[in-house]
């Protein structure tokens, strides 16, 4: 980038042209080219390396909290006569996976659907193997019916797909306006266990305002457990309980589905991955871990383990002082927040 100048020669007035510094002449370069927010992100960095750091990439990372391997990885792909470098690399597979049906078997299973309309894809695939010798999965047959909707009354078979896709979409739980009183979010998660060639399942639960919690182990992490284990937790909490949040476990499907709709909750489901949807219950998890399980209490017989975590839980939230809390225990937490509300359950007084 240049700027402009004008200096006076005797009696004339001559232009003259400065280079603009470095660095200015970066961010200049990237505003033009439009970089992402990303992009003119990492080149801070560089600006920083050189102007301030003296040249020090641990130094620069701490100061934009960042991994040291992470600044040496973009530093290698650096290049500051192409600022476009620092932009994100296409992060899709080089190879995708090829459809697995010839189009051979496709035109074998219209012309077998075609004729038989009211059949299944089961049923499809027999017949299939019997007439060309050769077996085909039943996949690859309703895969054939879907690409050609053949289908005995398709708009129909349109709306019911539509409905089915409606029923299993999940809220998410970045949707939920959160609000701060006992019992209105209870995030729940499960702990997997292995000591001596034993695999166990701890549920866990804690209330996110008043961090009342409740934990058990179980020998399968099913739905049905699941289903078994909010019902304690909502009897803990006298049933005043509102909405759950969770990730995307398989335990928290079918019978668990049935107990919340008969508790009348609300259901919230964590992003596929996201760890930080659920911080609470992630806390509360390793405070099981280090304040129970690492303190010689791991034992594989479930009514022995759930022995000592009752009286530890009785501990956790009768006796131990949250500093999240103000140093109030859940307990008295609880207590004091709910007689306050509305919806305070007179049997939480006794």
């Amino acid at each position: 980038m240049l700027q402009h100048h004008v200096r006076k020669v005797g009696y004339w007035l001559v232009p003259t042209i400065t280079l603009l510094p470095k660095h200015d002449r970066w961010r200049k370069q990237a505003e033009a080219q439009k970089l992402s927010r990303g992009a003119r992100a990492r080149l801070e960095w560089f600006i920083y390396y050189e102007a301030k750091s003296g040249g020090n990439a641990l130094r620069t990372a701490r100061h934009f909290g960042i991994a040291p391997k992470t600044f040496h990885a973009w530093k290698k792909r650096f290049d500051d006569r192409n600022l476009r470098t620092l932009e994100e690399k296409s992060r899709a597979p080089k190879r995708v996976r090829q459809r697995a049906i010839t189009t051979e078997e496709e035109m074998r299973v219209v012309a077998l659907r075609k004729q038989y309309l009211r059949w299944g894809k089961k049923k499809i695939a027999v017949l299939y193997k019997r007439i060309h010798g050769a077996p085909i999965s039943s996949w690859k047959v309703q895969y054939t019916i879907a690409k050609y909707r053949l289908y005995y009354h398709p708009q129909k078979n349109a709306q019911t797909q539509a409905k089915r896709a409606r029923a299993k979409a999940k809220k998410r739980i970045t949707m939920l306006a959160k609000k701060p009183f006992p019992g209105f979010l209870i995030a729940l998660d499960t702990i997997v266990l292995y000591w001596l060639g034993t695999k166990r399942y701890v549920f866990t639960a804690i209330d996110t305002a008043s961090k009342i919690a409740f934990a058990r182990m179980y020998t399968t992490k099913s739905s049905k457990n699941a289903g078994d284990f909010i019902d304690r937790m909502a009897y803990l909490l006298d049933y005043e309980l509102w909405n759950t949040c969770h990730d995307n476990g398989s335990e928290f499907k079918k019978d668990f589905q049935k107990a919340i709709a008969v508790l009348k909750l609300d259901d919230w489901w964590s992003r596929e991955r996201t760890p930080k949807d659920n911080p609470v219950n992630e806390r509360f998890n390793r405070t099981v871990e280090d304040e129970f399980i690492a303190m010689g209490n791991m034992v594989v017989d479930t009514s022995e383990f759930n022995r000592r975590l009752t009286e530890w839980l009785v501990t956790y939230n009768f006796v131990r002082p949250h500093q999240s809390l103000g140093y109030a225990t859940p307990w008295e937490y609880y207590e004091k927040t709910a007689k306050v509300l509305p919806m305070y359950s007179s049997r939480t007084g006794y």
